[in-house]
């Protein structure tokens, strides 16, 4: 419907000009009603949502699912670094867990350096870095599997950087496409991601297949071990007795489980990219 005002309107009556008003506005319903007219429902990406709002929008969960398979595999890593060296043959694992944690910042900060880099100068999507990273990511999985000479070092580095990227660049994309308005209910409902990511990696998967390698080697010692009592306390085989897996096949599948489930979420990455092109192309056309 055009949004002219007639050439009369001045001449009529207040009686009369309430009475085209009405039946301007009752046209204007039956209008929406038959979809002649959008009714626009809700904020536009770049705007500025409410945690509902962003909940049922597909870039959310996207990026929500994203950061489960990414972070929370990395997160795994850590939990598990002391025995994952152990079973690498390394006494100590704390230097893995102090190593970790410098990539870990490096990947924050650096992720943050290059995705700003990129949405500011190239007017892409920050989700571009974070696939680079879950990449970079899958390989550190990837190596943990293989356990060739120098790996725990690599495998720490990529995990680690992959892992603290994840935590620069997350969070500034939903600011830029949900809005800053509720950003904190939208970034506590995203940390969920974390320790959820965890419990099915480590609690479930890593753990699993642990106990698995840790209880058939148990049962080989055991089988052709002394009877002793204090033996096999020794060795760690009595039933109230600590389970230990060594060698590269106790972290073996789940690292390549882990990697697989990294790589996917470099795709659910790149769908994001993909999906917010026009958005960013929006919110940066004037930066430079």
């Amino acid at each position: 419907m055009e949004d002219e005002k007639p050439k009369d309107i001045d001449s009529l009556s207040p009686s009369e000009r309430r009475r085209r008003i009405a039946d301007l506005q009752t046209k204007l319903v039956q209008a929406a009603a038959r979809g002649g007219v959008r009714v626009r429902k809700g904020p536009r990406r770049g705007e500025n949502f409410t945690l509902m709002q962003a909940l049922v929008k597909a870039d959310f969960w996207l990026i929500w699912l994203s950061l489960l398979l990414g972070s929370g595999s990395g997160l795994t890593v850590i939990d598990n670094l002391g025995q994952m060296s152990q079973a690498a043959g390394f006494k100590d694992g704390h230097n893995f867990v102090s190593l970790t944690s410098i990539w870990n910042f490096l990947g924050r900060v650096g992720g943050g350096y290059f995705s700003e880099n990129i949405v500011r100068e190239h007017k892409y999507p920050r989700h571009i870095a974070l696939a680079l990273a879950q990449i970079l990511m899958a390989a550190g999985h990837f190596l943990f599997a293989m356990a060739w000479p120098g790996t725990m070092y690599m495998g720490t580095f990529l995990v680690g950087l992959g892992y603290g990227t994840h935590w620069a660049i997350v969070p500034a994309a939903v600011s830029e496409l949900f809005g800053v308005k509720h950003f904190g209910a939208m970034y506590n409902f995203l940390t969920v991601a974390n320790p959820t990511g965890s419990l099915i990696f480590s609690g479930l998967i890593a753990s699993s297949f642990y106990d698995y390698e840790a209880e058939r080697q148990a049962q080989r010692r055991q089988s052709s071990a002394s009877s002793s009592p204090q033996f096999l306390q020794g060795m760690g085989l009595l039933a109230d007795g600590p389970l230990k897996c060594e060698g590269a096949v106790c972290f073996f599948v789940s690292s390549l489980i882990m990697s697989a489930f990294c790589v996917v979420g470099a795709g659910l990455s790149l769908v994001i990219v993909y999906r917010t092109k026009r958005v960013y192309s929006h919110l940066y056309r004037s930066v430079r």
